[in-house]
């Protein structure tokens, strides 16, 4: 059974900041990753310098429970190796490389085997990794990450991949309808379908990066979970 504890603990968070879940730009597959991929973020306000990007495996760039890229994804697949090769490029999965259930490293092998792309082992699962992620990092300094801001998190889930990149202070994009036909998808999956959409409605948006959170932003972004916090507690 892949139990995921981070996951539980930190949907507590997400009662009190429902804007932790919110990514910074969507597409709906893979495919649809711009080059370079630091297009995506334009319209959010910021600018991004992205010098490194984790993806998550399973309904992002592979069919669930599966480590081969899937198919009509191999060309953009490739393409994003070239633009962050070697260690800029890392897969960060809840089951491959996730030590509590990959115990043996076997899947995380086996996906590196079948990606070319490095596989993190880390103990936290997805969204508590973070540490582990920037660690990573900071052990290959060839990567040149030196502050999350510069790290983007590319997955299918809110509540893991997306919580992930807030948490970390790093961007989210969000791959909204993936590989795996919705009908067909867990019911958590089905969920935040709704969810994002619902929690944007409500007023909640993502959270400005904490390299870039000025005197100002700070306020901003209180007042505006405050307001949105009270609309959803009042529901």
């Amino acid at each position: 059974m892949n139990l995921n504890f981070s996951g539980t603990v930190n949907v507590f968070k997400l009662l009190l900041k429902p804007s932790l879940c919110l990514p910074h730009a969507t597409v709906s597959t893979f495919n649809e990753i711009p080059s370079p991929l630091s297009n995506v973020f334009i319209g959010s306000g910021e600018k991004a310098q992205i010098k490194a990007v984790v993806l998550d495996k399973d309904d992002c760039f592979a069919y669930p429970n599966t480590n081969e890229i899937y198919p009509s994804y191999t060309d953009r697949f490739r393409q994003l190796q070239n633009e962050y090769p070697g260690r800029r490029l890392l897969i960060v999965s809840n089951t491959a490389g996730a030590t509590t259930y990959d115990r043996d490293g076997s899947l995380a092998k086996e996906l590196e085997v079948a990606t070319g792309v490095p596989v993190l082992a880390h103990r936290v699962k997805k969204p508590g990794c973070g540490d582990e992620v920037m660690n990573y990092f900071r052990s290959h300094p060839e990567v040149g990450v030196t502050h999350p801001s510069q790290v983007a998190v590319v997955g299918d889930r809110l509540m893991t991949d997306m919580m992930l990149a807030n948490m970390m202070g790093s961007w989210g994009l969000w791959i909204k309808d993936g590989v795996k036909p919705i009908s067909q998808k867990s019911l958590f999956s089905r969920f935040e379908q709704r969810l994002g959409p619902f929690l944007m409605a409500r007023g909640f948006r993502h959270r400005t990066l904490k390299a870039r959170l000025s005197k100002v932003d700070f306020l901003e972004n209180y007042v505006v979970d405050l307001q949105a916090t009270r609309r959803w507690f009042l529901l």
